[in-house]
């Protein structure tokens, strides 16, 4: 078998074809690429959403664990109603191994306690805005109060109050924040009535 020599315009034409089909080739394997790689982003995308999701069910699930379930009803608590007002607080650094707390420095702020079908809380309140939900107990005339910051929380902190001194006029007690690297710092903790506006 012999093969004629092809003119040379011919032979041009050929590879330019050739070499257009195969750059045709790469595009559409280079389109492919992409498309499965924006299904991918897409797909991570739904886990990251459920995964926060989840978490936030986590820590929600978390708050309720330690409420006692009857007949599949969360029972209620209250406060007493000597609690019901608002309480200044004035609360001063006694202990501190954190850059952030200084020995000696001071902090006021509002207390609010409050109720609801999931328990009993204290809302923490500076210039009228809610910056912090305690989660408490309150047995024995003793408050037992926690907070922590949840799991998307750039700056992980936790929070344990206990106010053992209760009376009408007066609270008093401890503050423990926990910190970055596991720093602690102590504070001392007086709630006084607010006086009405």
């Amino acid at each position: 078998m012999t093969f004629r020599k092809l003119p040379l315009p011919f032979t041009i034409l050929l590879l330019l074809t050739l070499i257009i089909s195969c750059d045709h080739k790469k595009e559409e394997g280079l389109a492919e690429r992409e498309r499965v790689l924006t299904v991918r982003e897409q797909e991570f995308e739904t886990k990251e959403a459920d995964y926060n999701q989840l978490l936030k069910m986590r820590d929600s699930l978390f708050a309720l664990k330690d409420k006692k379930v009857l007949n599949d009803t969360l029972v209620a608590k209250t406060w007493p109603d000597s609690l019901g007002v608002q309480w200044s607080s004035k609360m001063v650094c006694r202990e501190s191994n954190c850059s952030n707390y200084v020995i000696g420095d001071q902090r006021s702020e509002v207390w609010q306690f409050s109720s609801d079908s999931l328990g009993i809380f204290a809302n923490v309140l500076n210039n009228d805005k809610l910056v912090r939900v305690y989660r408490a107990d309150y047995t024995d005339n003793k408050i037992v109060m926690h907070f922590a910051t949840d799991s998307t929380a750039k700056s992980k902190v936790k929070m344990n109050v206990v106010l053992d001194d209760v009376k009408k006029k007066v609270i008093k007690g401890t503050q423990t924040i926990t910190g970055k690297d596991n720093c602690n710092a102590k504070f001392s903790v007086e709630l006084t009535p607010s006086p009405k506006k």
